[in-house]
């Protein structure tokens, strides 16, 4: 095989899957498949809620892999990994401020995405240009709490959508 194999999925770090899941949303929006794009979204910023958790208990008090992957699934979505398992984690003032920050910007983001899977909604483009901001600005500001620096690839296709949308 050449050297354009693609890594599987399954051997990705976490930042990777990331990365990847927000390229395809590049292309979701190119397509202008709005819902789409508005899961992926979603996906992407359950991503980051991943990497700060692994980080947390994995990296900062050294459970077992096997052990935070379980509670990575318990939780189950995006609301339940901030509410179960960050929010418990985020006791001093300065971290409960930044956990408050982007918990508003995940409770849309989440409600939105529902609005497509739970109820069949359709979304339009300024929709789906107003979660996809959110969730770049979420999974930003959470990643970056454990990688300095972090920053999603940026696509022409966000910034050319997000100016044809005002």
């Amino acid at each position: 095989m050449g050297n354009n194999t693609r890594k599987p999925y399954s051997e990705r770090t976490d930042i990777e899957r990331l990365q990847s899941s927000w390229k395809k949303l590049s292309g979701l929006m190119q397509r202008n498949e709005w819902s789409a794009a508005i899961t992926r979204a979603a996906t992407a910023a359950e991503i980051a809620a991943n990497i700060a958790v692994r980080h947390e208990l994995q990296e900062q008090r050294h459970l077992e892999a096997s052990f935070v992957d379980h509670l990575l699934k318990w939780a189950n979505g995006l609301s339940g990994k901030l509410d179960k398992l960050l929010r418990p984690l985020h006791t001093t003032k300065s971290r409960q401020n930044v956990f408050k920050s982007i918990q508003k910007k995940a409770q849309k983001i989440n409600d939105q995405r529902n609005l497509v899977v739970h109820s069949g909604h359709f979304m339009n483009q300024e929709e789906a240009v107003e979660v996809v901001t959110l969730a770049k600005e979420f999974i930003e500001q959470l990643v970056r709490t454990y990688h300095k620096g972090f920053k999603l690839w940026h696509h022409r296709t966000q910034r050319n959508l997000t100016r044809r949308s005002t």
